[in-house]
């Protein structure tokens, strides 16, 4: 009967074999063996009622700027993102600075990206029992921080 318990108590490691030569990739414990995501700070909103292409405007201007420049940046600028944007930085700061332990005065905005999200469609009445599609467009805004060297 022990050896019975012994047996279920074991536990089989699944193996893969891939038909292609790409690389496997790593699982979530792999990762945070390896540390990988350890050097950033990352912060991401998703489905914000902005259009991308509005997004992308601001976005250009700071990327590749260090942290204070990037908010400076950001809360003089007069767009619809920027608010947004500036929340999305301060947790961008947040998360590499308590999580990961980086210095504040070394980060710099190494990417930011605004990719379209959902599409909502409505319906505007028109005369002559006519109508029109009005598209309110959304998008999805990622910030990652890193440390200068």
């Amino acid at each position: 009967m022990e050896e019975k318990m012994e047996k279920t108590t074991e536990k089989k490691e699944k193996t893969f074999t891939r038909k292609c030569n790409k690389a496997p990739r790593l699982t979530k414990k792999q990762r945070k063996e390896l540390g990988v995501g350890k050097d950033q700070g990352r912060a991401s909103v998703d489905n914000v009622s902005i259009p991308s292409s509005k997004a992308k405007l601001v976005a250009d201007l700071i990327r590749g700027k260090d942290y204070e420049t990037a908010l400076a940046i950001v809360k003089h600028t007069p767009n619809i993102v920027t608010e947004t944007l500036e929340k999305l930085l301060i947790s961008a700061r947040a998360n590499a600075v308590n999580n990961n332990n980086l210095d504040e005065s070394k980060l710099y905005v190494t990417e930011i990206y605004a990719n379209q999200g959902t599409t909502l469609k409505r319906i505007k009445a028109l005369s002559r029992g006519s109508a029109a599609r009005i598209k309110k467009r959304t998008c999805h805004l990622t910030v990652v921080l890193k440390e200068r060297v």
